[in-house]
């Protein structure tokens, strides 16, 4: 019986042990900035961060010579079906955290746990915007064609695809409003691996300043203040 006691109380130290090191950790790592790197090239396209208070997206013009995001997350997606939009916002997450916790009050164990633990399929979600207005939940980030392209690539490669190489949506009903989709995505969400890691990891592919690693969208916006 005090063996059992024993490993039990062991256990739970073990688990304290990590839940204290991941929260420490979440909070000291965001401060250490990963600079930004010059190409020389005129900072010309407008690229967003922008966060919901939970998720973190990656906002882009929708048209550009380097990329045409309509041709492969079409309009048609959209409740909305319109097409006079300006810009998509772009976010890699859960999928089970997207279509069941738009805020952190609609958030269930089950759902928690599986994302923390590997247990769960990826979705990116993609948003359509008229126009984008900043604040303390947008800034604005001005990169060069090259920078872009870097990104784009990055983004474009998160996302699963059919035999025929297009994007696969997600049937659902679970949509924030009538212009954003859901698709099929590429890789594991978990603790050490969140939406808010993946849109800073996203920064530093296009060679912009980001946090040295982050589980939350605070450490990215504090470096963009």
């Amino acid at each position: 019986m005090k063996k059992m006691i024993l490993l039990i109380l062991k256990a739970l130290g073990i688990i304290l042990g990590i839940v204290v090191l991941y929260v420490a950790a979440g909070y000291a790592l965001p401060f250490i900035e990963v600079s930004a790197k010059e190409d020389g090239q005129k900072k010309e396209i407008p690229v967003y961060i922008y966060t919901n208070g939970v998720h973190t997206d990656i906002v882009m013009p929708v048209k550009t010579d380097i990329q045409d995001w309509s041709t492969k997350i079409p309009f048609t997606n959209t409740k909305s079906k319109k097409t006079d939009y300006q810009y998509v916002g772009i976010g890699w997450g859960d999928k089970g955290f997207y279509l069941d916790t738009p805020t952190w009050a609609d958030l269930k164990f089950s759902t928690a746990f599986k994302a923390a633990f590997w247990l769960s399929e990826s979705a990116m979600h993609c948003t359509y915007y008229r126009t984008i207005k900043e604040g303390s939940d947008c800034k604005q980030i001005m990169i060069s064609k090259n920078q872009y392209k870097k990104l784009v690539k990055f983004v474009d490669d998160k996302f699963d695809r059919d035999p025929n190489g297009n994007f696969i949506l997600i049937p659902t009903n679970a949509v924030y409003s009538d212009n954003d989709a859901f698709y099929d995505a590429k890789g594991k969400y978990s603790f050490l691996n969140t939406c808010n890691t993946w849109a800073n990891d996203a920064l530093k592919a296009a060679d912009q300043k980001a946090a040295l690693w982050t589980p939350s969208d605070y450490g990215i916006f504090l470096h963009y203040k």
